[in-house]
């Protein structure tokens, strides 16, 4: 009779394993990056992640005032260097509230598209670059204009047109049309 309890309690407990196996969530399956308090999935887009992040709802607001959510949800493969909510408070009093005017989307296109390079280049493909480069690489942006990438002190940093530079903060965050690198500083065109 012990040996009979034994094999249904042994039954019952494999039962429940799988059970607790087969109603795992999606999102436990992927490799996610935690961005902005949120999981930042692969198998999706990058507007569809970073509408998710409590750090970058100005980035947001600013790609929707743009009109730049259809391209940045498209095939790609982009790379994005997004400046967090705080990257955004450290420019001048006035200076986003100005930008999301609809009178100036030329110019907020022009600095939301500074802050994207064609293809997708993860952290090691930067390293990569800046080794070739003898401690420099140039990227050029989709906005036509460049950054400079080096690293220093283990960290990867990207200086743009006016000297100012981004620190990235989160690296290889793996989007399904490209990479996401969180950075803490605006970066701004000539």
């Amino acid at each position: 009779m012990k040996f009979i309890k034994f094999a249904l309690a042994g039954a019952a407990a494999a039962g429940l394993a799988v059970a607790a196996i087969t109603t795992v969530p999606t999102f436990a399956k992927e490799a996610t990056v935690m961005v902005g308090g949120a999981p930042m999935f692969p198998s999706k887009n990058i507007v569809q992640n970073a509408v998710n992040s409590k750090d970058h709802t100005t980035l947001v607001a600013a790609v929707k005032a743009a009109d730049l959510v259809d391209t940045l949800s498209g095939k790609g493969p982009f790379t994005v260097f997004a400046p967090t909510n705080d990257a955004f408070a450290k420019l001048p009093a006035g200076t986003v509230d100005t930008l999301l005017k609809p009178e100036n989307k030329r110019q907020l296109t022009q600095v939301l598209t500074y802050h994207v390079v064609p293809g997708r280049v993860t952290a090691g493909d930067l390293m990569e670059l800046v080794k070739k480069g003898d401690g420099k690489a140039l990227l050029k942006t989709v906005a036509g204009d460049k950054l400079t990438v080096e690293v220093k002190d283990g960290a990867i940093w990207v200086w743009d047109a006016k000297g100012d530079a981004a620190r990235i903060t989160i690296k290889n965050v793996i989007q399904s049309n490209g990479v996401i690198h969180v950075i803490d500083t605006v970066l701004l065109p000539s």
